[in-house]
This record gives structure tokens, sequence and C-alpha cells, in this order.
């Protein structure tokens, strides 16, 4: 798949990881939280990671 290069990743265990680099291959991402009121970076998560199968 083709590196987005507007979106980086280092998430190499997701099946949207450009693999050769670190890009993310989707065209756009869902980025959530899992807190009320975050407050800091680990507060967020990208809804959009698969696991590579």
């Amino acid at each position: 798949m083709k590196k987005n290069p507007s979106i980086g990743c280092t998430v190499s265990s997701c099946q949207y990881h450009a693999e050769s680099e670190n890009y993310c291959t989707l065209q756009q991402i869902m980025v959530g939280t899992h807190e009320a009121h975050p407050t800091q970076v680990e507060c967020t998560d990208c809804e959009s990671f698969e696991p590579k199968a």
C-alpha cells in the first residue's frame, strides 16, 4: 500500500503501517480518547488501528 505522507506512524504491528517507512497508508485516521478529559498525549488513541493478520 502507498504511504500517506501526512500521517506519520511508528506502530509497525498495525496492518495500515507503510512497512518500509514510518507512515500510515490510510487516507484519514480517527483519533479518540479513553479519558473523559484528556490532558496528556498518552490519553489519546488511534481508533483506526487494526492488528496485522
